[in-house]
This record gives C-alpha cells, sequence and structure tokens, in this order.
C-alpha cells in the first residue's frame, strides 16, 4: 500500500498518490486544514505550501510504566483514608480467621463499598454507613482505651447487637469486643428525629484486657462475633512521634462551592488564619470550583492545608449540582450530614494540637486584646480560671455580622486593595447575638466526646464546660450577605440598621496584604497589564490603624 502524501497551501488541497474514498479524503482535509501547523507562513508568501505526511506523525500520550501493585495500594491509601491497606497486603492471600467457619478477615474486594468514602453494614435492624474509625486513649476516658467508629445509621436508638472484630499486627484471628455504646450526635429538638433518615453516631468498643497495650491495626463491625464482615476500617492512631502537641488546628465542614468562585477570598482567609496562629486548616471537599480547588492544592503543598474528599452516603444524591439543590433544601440533612467532617476532623488530631477550632469560611475569631490566638489564650484561660477553677471544655465566642450591604460612605478604602474582602469591610453590626447563640468556639480536645457546629454535644468525664471569652477580649467576625434565616425577621431592625466602624482587623493589614497578593500572583490570578476600574475615592487619611 502506498503512503498518502497530501499538499496543503492554504487554497486547495490535492492527493499525490491516494486510495480510498472520496469520504476519507474530506476528512484528512478537515484534520489538515484544523490541525496541521504551517512549516513557515509569511505575509508575503499566503500561497506557499506545506507538505504534510499523517503517516509520520506520532501522538503525544502517557506511557509512564505501569504502577506496581504496591504503588497502586499507596495512591488508594491517600485517597481513601479509611482502608487498611497496608494491613491488607502484609496478609493477603493468607488464612487469618477465629477458625475455617468464624471471622474471616476481608479482603479488600469483599467490602460493602458506598459512595466511595463509606462502609455499609446491613443488620436486622437496620443499616449502617461507616466513614472512620478511630483510637482513644485519652486521660479522662473511662474505659480506656476504645475505638470509636463514625457513621451514619438510619434507625434511632438502635437496639441491634453488634460486635467490633478487632485486627492486631501478628494476630492471626480477631479479638472480639462488644459495642457498648451508640452514642448520637444530635438532639432529637432540632428535628428529623425518626427512623428512615441517616442519623450521625460514634459507635464506641472498649479493647478487652489483655489487649489494651496493642493499638488494633484495622476493626470490622459486625452483627455477630463469628459473621463475614463486610466492613474493615483502618484505626487512625494520629499520635505526635515526641508526645508534642502543636497549638491550634481550624476543621472546615464539606465544601459546597462548585459554581461559586471564592478562590481569592479563600486566600485571604487562610492567610489571616496563619497569622493568627493556626497551624494547619483541614478542610473537606464535597464540591469546588476549579479556582478554589487550585488555592487549596497550593496550601496542601505547602503543608499548611489538608483536603479531604467526602460525599453523602446512602441514596443522598452526590451528582455535580443536584447536591447543592439537595443540601439547600433539606437543611436538617445538610446539618446532620456535616457533623461528620466535624468529628473526623476532632478524632484524627486530638493528640496533635493543643485546640481545635470549627470554622467556616467567612468567619474568623478576632482577637481584640492581644495579637494572636495563643497570646489570646494566655489571657483568656486565666480568666475562667479565676471564676471557676476547672479546665473548660471549650472556649466561646460570641458572634457579629460584617455583612457586604454595610459598606462605609466613602465606598473603598483607596490605600487597601479591593480584592481584600475583609480589610476592606470593616463596618459591622452595633449588637451581636444573644450569648450562646451561632458562637463558634476554641475546644481542648482532651475533653470533648463529640462536636456539633457551635458547641461541643458531649464531654468526657461529664457535662460539658464552656466559658464566654469577653468581647473585650475576642469576638467572631461573620462575613455574610445577609443573616441567617432563623434571624430574618429580626435582621434589619437588630443588626442592619445600626452598624458600627470596626477596625480591628486593620492591625495585620501589612502582612496580609502581602502574604494574599504574592500567593495570587504565584498562582496566576492576575492577568498583566490590566488594572481594576473599581473606584477606590477614599482619602489616605481615611485608613487608621486602630
Amino acid at each position: 500500500m502506498q503512503k498518502c502524501r497530501y499538499r496543503f497551501s492554504g487554497q486547495e488541497e490535492t492527493a499525490l498518490s491516494h486510495e480510498g474514498t472520496l469520504t476519507g479524503r474530506l476528512l484528512l482535509q478537515k484534520i489538515i486544514e484544523t490541525r496541521a501547523p504551517p512549516l513557515a507562513t509569511t505575509e508575503n508568501t499566503p500561497n506557499l505550501t506545506t507538505e504534510f505526511n499523517p503517516f509520520e506523525l506520532e501522538p503525544s500520550i502517557d506511557k509512564s510504566p505501569l504502577l506496581s501493585e504496591t504503588d497502586m495500594a499507596e495512591k488508594i491509601q491517600a485517597k481513601i483514608p479509611n482502608l487498611p491497606i497496608r494491613y491488607w497486603q502484609k496478609f493477603k492471600g493468607k488464612a487469618i480467621s477465629k477458625n475455617k467457619t468464624c471471622a474471616k478477615f476481608p479482603s479488600l474486594y469483599d467490602l460493602s463499598f458506598n459512595n466511595m468514602y463509606w462502609q455499609t453494614l446491613k443488620t436486622t435492624n437496620g443499616t449502617f454507613y461507616l466513614y472512620g474509625a478511630y483510637y482513644d486513649n485519652r486521660t479522662l476516658v473511662a474505659l480506656k482505651p476504645v475505638i470509636r467508629i463514625l457513621g451514619m445509621i438510619n434507625r434511632l436508638e438502635p437496639k441491634v447487637k453488634t460486635f467490633c472484630q478487632l485486627w492486631f499486627e501478628g494476630y492471626k484471628e480477631p479479638i472480639f469486643a462488644r459495642v457498648w455504646e451508640y452514642k448520637y450526635i444530635w438532639y432529637k429538638k432540632w428535628g428529623n428525629y425518626k427512623n428512615g433518615i441517616f442519623q450521625p453516631y460514634m459507635i464506641g468498643c472498649q479493647i478487652p484486657p489483655g489487649h489494651r497495650h496493642l493499638v488494633p491495626e484495622s476493626v470490622s463491625l459486625v452483627e455477630r462475633p463469628c459473621d463475614m464482615a463486610t466492613t474493615n476500617l483502618r484505626v487512625i492512631n494520629n499520635r505526635p512521634e515526641k508526645g508534642e502537641k502543636e497549638n491550634f488546628a481550624v476543621c472546615v465542614k464539606g465544601l459546597d462551592f462548585l459554581d461559586t468562585d471564592l478562590s481569592v477570598r479563600m486566600v485571604e482567609w487562610l492567610e489571616l488564619l496563619f497569622i493568627l496562629g493556626a497551624n494547619k486548616v483541614f478542610l473537606y471537599d464535597l464540591e469546588i470550583h476549579p479556582n478554589i480547588s487550585k488555592v487549596l492544592s497550593y496550601y496542601q503543598e505547602l503543608g499548611r492545608v489538608e483536603v479531604t474528599k467526602l460525599t453523602l452516603p446512602g441514596e443522598q444524591p452526590n451528582i455535580p449540582g443536584l447536591l447543592h439543590m439537595y443540601l439547600k433544601s433539606k437543611l436538617i440533612n445538610k446539618r446532620q450530614n456535616e457533623l461528620i467532617p466535624y468529628n473526623d476532623c476532632l478524632y484524627k488530631n486530638m493528640y496533635r494540637y493543643k485546640y481545635i477550632a470549627l470554622l467556616d469560611t467567612d468567619e474568623v475569631i478576632m482577637p481584640k486584646s492581644s495579637m494572636d490566638w495563643k497570646s489570646l489564650m494566655d489571657i483568656v484561660v486565666p480568666k475562667a480560671l479565676k471564676t471557676k477553677n476547672n479546665t473548660r471544655a471549650s472556649y466561646n465566642t460570641r458572634n457579629v455580622y460584617f455583612m457586604d450591604s454595610m459598606r462605609h460612605t466613602h465606598s473603598w478604602f483607596r490605600e487597601i486593595p479591593h480584592y481584600m474582602h475583609m480589610l476592606q469591610h470593616v463596618n459591622r453590626s452595633y449588637n451581636y447575638t444573644k450569648p450562646g447563640q451561632y458562637v463558634k468556639c476554641f475546644h481542648d480536645p482532651e475533653r470533648v466526646l463529640t462536636l456539633h457546629n457551635h458547641f461541643p454535644l458531649s464531654c468526657l468525664g461529664g457535662s460539658c464546660s464552656t466559658y464566654a471569652i469577653d468581647t473585650e477580649d475576642a469576638h467572631l467576625q461573620h462575613y455574610r450577605a445577609d443573616c441567617v434565616n432563623t434571624l430574618k425577621k429580626l435582621c434589619s431592625s437588630e443588626y442592619k440598621n445600626r452598624t458600627i466602624m470596626d477596625t480591628t482587623i486593620w492591625k495585620y493589614r501589612e502582612p496580609l496584604v502581602s502574604r494574599v497578593t504574592e500567593t495570587l500572583l504565584r498562582l496566576g490570578f492576575f492577568t498583566p497589564g490590566t488594572t481594576s476600574s473599581r473606584a477606590m475615592d477614599l482619602p489616605a487619611s481615611g485608613v487608621r490603624r486602630k
């Protein structure tokens, strides 16, 4: 068969030698016209002929060597942290069980997966969707050490008896432990208190005597001890090597910003948290805009943030866009689903940080009598001990609104870049929301058992104790377009119509502007040669530090 060679002149195409149909020639003509680059082009030679031989071209494809099974396992482990892949690889192909008919160690291929990140146990009275397992040996744990399993159950107050099959390194059979607690992570007065709806739970198993000096590699939840498990979760035990804790971690619920590009505001928010003393920010990704993903990937490479992919369990929708519509329409379901990432973040980091704060991306705990969170807590803790000589489980800050509509009279501050949303919005409501409402806390992970968005739901050693930080020392700056729905009736009269200027944030202006601008430049958010048309007409004297 002869090679086909085509001459392309920009005016016509002629087959010098061909075999094929007219359709084939027209197809190649289309490819040549749209894809083949000319070898030379000048204004003076518009009809310069370029020869193009498709039989001599080589498409550029990924020719990287295939991953080994070990490398593939590492990639899967990074994507799905709750899988005990390394432990499974050690015993793959080996018989590990109580006996031939009882409690066989499940292969990863035998597990019942649900929406990638969940494992399913179907019982005679309800279905369990399991997300994570954690080793808890904190000082105040009464039955320590225990294994806690975080998940959702489509039952209220489950009555079904279940067991943990605990799998230890070097053991050829599991150790059984009966589930002694289903800890409900919700208050029934908040709604959705009925069977059939996914309810958040923390499930507890005590490690039996004789094995309490060991940490299980993984745990399977079963209805009867000898059952063939359909779940097997890696037991997370993130203890620092030297036992030293860092100061502050921030946990953020599943981000739902598919079509909303908050990337620039995300950079400003993260950089402010780092200035205030956050050692690391942990975020969960439901669906996010590509620009937000670019920002978070950048900080993840720097080791300043950790992003965990997240889905909703069961039959709840995970289709991009539909997921957002579902969460917006099913607000109580949304709130219940949020408790999974909050508590997963707590248990992953309870040994690594002195304080854990749960924040949304439009909130900042702002020190007023000090420069950062550490110096703030150096003031707050002694004050708390003076009122009651007992270490608190949490320290809460009052909520105050900085709304988009609360602009200053001169529009934009000229000496502050317009893309610095928080630095530009320094008018806030005069009134705080009521004490205890919409607060955010610094939590002591040695004392909290389960967390809600605003406060602990349960604590170790008894009831949860909290200390309200004086608004002279700190408050929660909440940047919103409007009040939350539950305050809509009071929003105008109590918050929008009575405002004051609060420039506390300006004490961080220079480092914050510098860091944000440098990061945006690095990430390519500025187009060279363009300037903003936004009016910034406030005289220089209008920008003062407080």
